[in-house]
């Protein structure tokens, strides 16, 4: 696995740390997983790549299971604050290129952010605004991006039923860009602008997560 720079390192193998390892498993990515519990690395042992039992505060035991030679390490201990903060500083120090974390508070978040990690993820916290992002609206579908943005599938709003869709208008009006639009039963549209839209038509846009929610939320 050394050398091999599509390979990910998962340092922690508790709940949130397992999921992520076995779904990268399970698409096709060589994994390392590493934990200093000896239950937690038998747990997942047969369905990663290779597991390592070891403390990844150490910086002597991650040198040796060559924790710089990764692209992509994923911190996910993230219940235990000193050890989340002092395997980041260890792995950044090793001069991995990526590194996600994951944090439990926004105060954790914040240190994580100062230390050099690439990539904060809050899984409950950004679970519960996705749920109910999509629970105020037509929202089918969303995602935040970390720059403000965001993307989100919905259904049109009764404004757009029935009318030819004029993507420039509805950028200057909504602020949003049209990427996609679906038809029940049909698939994608190739054509975009200038389509006619329909009630149970699906439309996937970008733009900010202001706009991008305002426009789910138009009647």
């Amino acid at each position: 696995m050394r050398g091999n720079t599509d390979a990910v390192a998962v340092l922690g193998l508790g709940r949130f740390g397992s999921a992520v390892a076995a779904e990268l498993v399970d698409s096709g990515t060589e994994v390392l997983g590493i934990d200093i519990s000896g239950k937690a690395v038998q747990r997942i042992s047969d369905q990663l790549t290779h597991v390592l039992r070891a403390d990844t505060t150490d910086a002597t035991a991650l040198e040796q299971a060559g924790i710089g030679e990764f692209a992509r390490v994923v911190i996910t201990m993230g219940g235990d604050i000193e050890a989340s903060l002092l395997t980041s500083a260890v792995v950044l120090d090793a001069g991995v290129g990526e590194v996600w974390a994951k944090a439990i508070s926004e105060p954790h978040a914040k240190i994580l952010r100062k230390l050099g990690v690439h990539h904060v993820v809050r899984p409950e916290y950004d679970m519960g605004r996705r749920v109910a992002t999509l629970l105020r609206g037509r929202m089918l579908d969303y995602i935040e991006f970390e720059d403000g943005f965001a993307m989100g599938e919905t259904r049109p709003p009764k404004v757009l039923i029935d009318r030819q869709l004029d993507t420039g208008r509805l950028r200057t009006g909504f602020g949003v860009t049209v990427v996609a639009l679906k038809r029940h039963g049909s698939g994608f549209v190739e054509q975009v602008d200038g389509a006619e839209i329909n009630a149970d038509d699906l439309l996937i846009v970008t733009g900010t997560q202001q706009d991008v929610l305002r426009f789910s939320e138009h009647k």
